[in-house]
């Protein structure tokens, strides 16, 4: 089962606002913690790269070999890679998968006509809500609920699969921001 999230039915020129962050602790002896501090890091991060555009440079696709990559894809293909993997595979929720067509390759990066930045950054916001309440209680070493491709993962893996994941579609979002408006690094 696919779902899309609804959207406000908002201005084109709706935008998002820079959100604090701070590193993670650094003398963290909860490795829970501590993973999960890294992925918060870099959620707000990708958050960052998208606030003060408006809808035209947040959906932009300036690379022709990668004709759907866009800010809003990239957060809105975060949004589906944290749901399916902490709260359906690490917490074993039978949640719909969030923009995905099995007929249709790179569904989660096509952005709805009604979307702004804000409606989708509020998109990925609620799922970090999602994915924390799913991960309370457990440990690293725990097994996911839902086996991936025949395979056992733990926590741990899906975390650090998570982190990798974000990590690399925020060197993406770095990209896709320079050639939006000129705006380089953090």
């Amino acid at each position: 089962m696919c779902q899309t999230i609804p959207v406000a039915n908002t201005s084109s020129k709706e935008t998002v606002e820079v959100r604090e962050r701070s590193w993670p602790e650094v003398h963290a002896l909860d490795e829970l913690r501590l993973l999960t501090e890294f992925l918060t890091f870099l959620r707000i991060t990708a958050v960052n790269k998208v606030a003060g555009l408006d809808r035209s440079k947040a959906v932009a696709t300036p690379w022709p070999t990668s004709p759907k990559m866009s800010m809003l894809g990239v957060i809105q293909h975060l949004t589906a890679v944290e749901r399916w993997w902490i709260s359906n595979v690490g917490g074993g929720s039978d949640l719909p998968t969030l923009y995905w067509d099995d007929d249709e390759p790179d569904t989660d990066f096509k952005i709805p006509e009604d979307a702004t930045p804000a409606s989708v950054i509020a998109a990925y916001e609620a799922e970090w809500a999602r994915s924390d309440a799913a991960l309370a209680g457990m440990r690293p070493s725990d097994k996911a609920k839902l086996k991936f491709r025949d395979q056992d993962r733990t926590v741990r893996w899906i975390l650090t699969h998570l982190i990798q994941e974000t990590a690399r579609h925020v060197g993406h979002l770095d990209v896709l921001r320079e050639f939006a408006d000129g705006q380089r690094g953090e």
